[in-house]
């Protein structure tokens, strides 16, 4: 080939990539890292606060500097860069998206039951693996065949998951708390009340900016949070060479071994303040989908990490020679000359540092919603580049309000220190845990692989987890009952809406049930196309055999439709829909599936209503070009060819409006009489139709089961958005229909 002759897009095409990952990268610094950078305002505060106060010796002090050395660089960069990120879901980070992989790749899951269908889905075919060992295929068929195992492997992810989310409320009232505080430095005399004040506004303020997205709060707190760094490390390598250049031994391990041979026990407890040095670590992964592996990693190994440590040396050569400053000493440790500048810096890096945990928030619940385990909530899409970018109107009010709860209750930034450092490490431990099973049956690594890492990194967990269980009486219990309250929420919900799942495919009614009655019905089919949503992918669902029984009228176009989430991140548009026709022909009756994926935005009722009649009258085309009927046959119908007309400018490069009239002649003589009859139908009209169910314990249930299914369920569906809400459809279009579900 002729160099000359290769196009410029060609020849471009990896500058751009690099282009994008190093912007990705840049805007990674105010969103996933904030909370990790600014844990050296108040991790020797932290630890230093129990009895260690009592050990103030130069062993101690380099001792605690040689820990945040190597827990950073063990859990935050070899834990989680070098390991957990390569354990995304297509993308995708959290602990949800760790079991979504292991729910993709066996039955351990609880959470979906694809269609046979779905397993041809490009996102199911995953890289070639090796052979599935012997240990692989143990863990495996144990945890499959046991439904106790499945319920316990669930508990445990949405254990994590809720705690992930109780870090949603602690980050930003730890941070703020602690930045403002650094005011009575100077002030000594301001009341407790004011910074108490300060603390609430600046809360507000950070929750009132995350309307405008991750997108624009990026570019917004990215140069602050790299002024922040730029501060620390030089201001790290100044008190270094200013005070104690020695310091730079304490990174010997061996010093741990001295701090906790002086300290004993006293040292253990510590370690409750020490692991605040790795909060945020667990957002790396969690926020993943809102940026890429290679942009994290970038920026992590290439600033965060090395400026991370400087600071911690820089402040540790400080206490060397200034130990009666321990309760102060990130503040203390700054020059005279840059303490004012530093001080607005630092305010304003908290607010950054929350931002990774709210984010991350967002994503969890747009996760657990998307797959039945959070009730139903308005989920804003902010970029129209980066799809797991969104905002979460309900939660993010309902945040601010437990932070400023949080800050106005407990006050003391030690308090909520214990508290914070409990949910942290909690979470950590359970990606470990996690991690061991995707070593064993997705990567099918050898189980001494997966013992390695577990045991490396989940033996250094546990041992901080032990110290933060210890101080449960003094702020600890707060994590525990938040998290305890939202893995009931996420429980219950997701056990009312597998009874009601099974309740409807337990009285489904079958078609030729329905057909065979029909003449004694009187049964009239009105002119229209009319979209029944349902959860039943075969027969007929209980809510339309109801509303035929007793109004004995459809429409002459019925389309039972079924909005299904799989466990994969997203599905490509062109393989969505899957479509069949119910029943003979004459009928006029079809199913479709439309899968998507837990990280896929839904589509809004019109654009709904245009893709899918497209595809039907598509596969009508395709039935009439074999010349049957394909009757009880699913097909996957990709971007409709024939039909599509207008102006291009949707989101997928089709049609913004598609029209079924003004279809060009030649095309015209090749429509299919069924496909004219689609059309003429969908001019009269297209109705949306629905249950509006009531859930119920059987009368006959125990006491526990009422308590879950007419008491917590209850309570949150009559709370939560409605089905036709979050789908927009429009309320002069639907048609409601009322039953009662006796689960």
């Amino acid at each position: 080939m002729d160099l000359e002759s290769r196009s410029p897009a060609s020849e471009s095409r990896p500058s751009k990539a690099y282009r994008t990952t190093l912007l990705l990268a840049y805007q990674s610094f105010g969103v996933v890292y904030g909370d990790l950078c600014i844990s050296p305002i108040y991790v020797y505060k932290s630890t230093f606060s129990g009895k260690l106060r009592l050990h103030e010796e130069d062993v101690e002090i380099f001792g605690v500097l040689s820990l945040v050395f190597w827990t950073l660089t063990l859990i935050a960069l070899f834990k989680y860069i070098i390991f957990v990120l390569g354990a995304d879901d297509n993308g995708e980070g959290g602990t949800f998206a760790l079991y979504s992989l292991m729910c993709r790749n066996s039955k351990m899951g609880l959470l979906s039951t694809p269609h046979a269908a779905d397993e041809h889905l490009t996102a199911y075919k995953l890289e070639p693996h090796r052979e599935e060992t012997r240990t692989s295929l143990s863990i495996k068929k144990f945890i499959e065949k046991s439904q106790t195992s499945r319920l316990v492997l669930l508990l445990f992810v949405l254990l994590g998951t809720s705690m992930v989310i109780g870090d949603g409320v602690l980050t930003p009232t730890m941070s703020v708390v602690s930045a403002v505080s650094g005011l009575r430095i100077k002030a000594p005399e301001l009341h407790e009340n004011y910074t108490v004040l300060i603390s609430c506004i600046i809360l507000v303020g950070l929750f009132a900016l995350q309307h405008y997205g991750t997108h624009r709060v990026g570019f917004l707190f990215a140069p602050i949070l790299l002024s922040w760094l730029v501060c620390i490390s030089s201001i790290g390598i100044y008190n270094t060479i200013m005070w104690n250049p020695g310091v730079v031994r304490a990174l010997s391990p061996h010093y741990i071994y001295y701090f906790f041979k002086k300290a004993g026990k006293d040292g253990w407890s510590s370690l409750g303040g020490l692991v605040l040095c790795i909060t945020g670590a667990e957002a790396m992964f969690a926020d993943l989908g809102h940026f890429s592996n290679l942009s994290i990693r970038i920026a992590f190994t290439a600033v965060v990490y090395p400026c991370l440590v400087v600071a911690y040396m820089g402040e540790a050569a400080y206490l060397s020679k200034h130990r009666e400053d321990l309760q102060q000493s990130f503040f203390k440790a700054l020059p005279e000359g840059v303490f004012w500048p530093v001080f607005v810096i630092a305010t304003l890096a908290t607010v950054v540092g929350s931002q990774a945990i709210i984010s991350a928030t967002f994503s969890i619940i747009s996760q657990c919603r998307a797959l039945g385990c959070f009730p139903r909530v308005r989920i804003i899409h902010t970029s129209s580049h980066i799809h797991g970018q969104i905002y979460i109107p309900e939660v993010n009010w309902l945040l601010m309000l437990s932070c400023l709860m949080v800050t106005i209750g407990f006050r003391d930034a030690y308090m909520i220190g214990n508290a914070y450092g409990l949910a942290v490490i909690t979470v950590m431990l359970v990606t470990s845990c996690l991690m061991f099973l995707i070593i064993t049956t997705v990567w099918r690594r050898s189980v001494f692989v997966a013992l390695l890492f577990t045991v490396t990194f989940g033996s250094l967990e546990s041992l901080y987890l032990s110290a933060s269980i210890a101080k449960v009486h003094h702020g600890g219990w707060l994590p525990l009952l938040i998290s305890l309250i939202i893995l009931m929420v996420m429980f219950t919900w997701h056990y009312g809406t597998v009874k009601k799942r099974e309740f409807e495919l337990q009285n489904k009614v079958s078609l030729d049930r329905l057909l065979s009655v029909s003449p004694s019905l009187g049964l009239v089919r009105v002119p229209g196309v009319c979209l029944v949503y349902s959860n039943v992918t075969n027969g007929v669902p209980p809510m339309f055999a109801h509303f035929v029984t007793n109004f004995p009228a459809f429409h002459r176009v019925l389309i039972f439709l079924c909005l299904q989430t799989l466990t994969v991140p997203k599905v490509p548009l062109d393989e969505r829909f899957l479509i069949g026709r119910v029943g003979p022909p004459e009928s006029g009756l079809f199913r479709c599936i439309v899968r998507y994926g837990y990280k896929d935005g839904r589509l809004e009722s019109y654009e709904l209503e245009n893709q899918l009649l497209l595809r039907v009258a598509q596969f009508l085309q395709q039935e009439g070009g074999r010349g049957s009927s394909t009757n009880g046959a699913m097909s996957v119908i990709s971007e409709p060819c024939t039909l599509v007309v207008g102006a291009p400018g949707g989101a997928d490069g089709g049609p913004k409006r598609v029209q079924f009239k003004g279809v060009e002649a030649a095309a015209e003589e090749e429509l299919s009489h069924e496909v004219w009859e689609l059309m003429e139908e969908r001019e009269a009209g297209v109705s949306y139709m629905m249950g509006h169910t009531h859930v119920f314990a059987h009368e006959s249930s125990p006491f526990l089961k009422k308590l879950a299914i007419d008491g917590v369920y209850g309570f949150l569906r009559r709370n939560s958005r409605s089905s036709a809400v979050s789908l927009g459809i429009p309320h002069s279009s639907l048609v409601e229909v009322g039953t009662v579900y006796r689960v």
